[in-house]
């Protein structure tokens, strides 16, 4: 299957960036908000990170536009009725998807593939809300979509061939490299990244060192470019908590456990960048 329009559900950070990366592959990309004043915004913040590549001599006004000139945003799901490809990027929530995809596979076409950009959650609890589970896969995308390289081609029981190649290439098109892997919580990266996280979080309650000589320790040690605390701020303590417990609940894996500091830090509203606190103050 050719994939010329793609449907995005979802106009934050993650959705923004799946806009632009879509159209960056030459696609054109319909982004569907809860409101037209959010999605418009949305449109205005992909200009402006393009004007900033123009600046930089990275882009031309040419391609500017021309990128600009492939994305659409609007308010209404039904907007992305004929859409050959549509990919749901809203809050991490299975209940919250599963009424989405109801809604979606009652919308789109019959011939489009319906994917989720879930990090953690079972791709086929989605898939069996819908009348067509062989369309159903997961392609996520990491954060910050337009920097980030890596896409992880999810196959749920369901998926056909067909669909799998067709997601798989719509990454490679978006410029991504696209890796398969089956539906397990966590897929690849979360299920090897969060133990690693969440025994940052037990040394540092162990009180083995502190904060700042963990992060030092695996950025020089390790050569990772950030450490696990910077790093947890980043992707959101909130979010982190969420994966810990998707991972707990399907392996019953202690180093899945979350830390108890992690789940009161989250209580108390301290969720990373996104809140100005988190184990670092912004």
């Amino acid at each position: 299957m050719a994939i010329q329009t793609v449907g995005v559900v979802g106009s934050g950070i993650m959705g923004s960036g799946l806009a632009e990366v879509i159209a960056r592959g030459g696609m054109n990309v319909i982004v569907r908000s809860r409101s037209q004043a959010t999605a418009d915004a949305m449109v205005a913040s992909v200009a402006k990170g393009l004007a900033k590549q123009v600046e930089k001599g990275r882009l031309t006004e040419d391609d500017k536009a021309a990128i600009l000139g492939r994305i659409t945003a609007v308010s209404e799901l039904s907007a992305l009725a004929d859409c050959d490809l549509v990919i749901e990027s809203v809050v991490e929530d299975l209940d919250t998807k599963k009424s989405l995809f109801t809604e979606l596979d009652r919308i789109v076409k019959p011939t489009a593939i319906i994917a989720t950009n879930t990090s953690t959650l079972s791709v086929i609890d989605l898939a069996m809300c819908t009348s067509r589970p062989a369309l159903v896969c997961g392609i996520h995308f990491f954060n910050p979509a337009t920097a980030m390289p890596l896409v992880e081609i999810v196959r749920p029981l369901s998926a056909s061939d067909e669909t799998i190649e067709t997601a798989t290439a719509f990454a490679e098109t978006c410029g991504k490299q696209p890796v398969q892997v089956k539906d397990r919580a966590g897929f690849i990266v979360n299920a090897l990244l969060f133990p690693y996280l969440n025994n940052a979080i037990r040394m540092l309650e162990q009180g083995t060192a502190n904060m700042e000589d963990i992060d030092t320790a695996m950025k020089g040690g390790c050569n990772f470019p950030m450490g696990p605390f910077a790093l947890l701020d980043l992707v959101g303590l909130d979010t982190s908590l969420s994966i810990l417990d998707a991972l707990y609940n399907e392996f019953r894996d202690p180093n899945y456990a979350a830390m108890p500091t992690l789940r009161r830090m989250v209580a108390a509203g301290q969720l990373g960048r996104k809140s100005k606190a988190g184990f670092y103050s912004y």
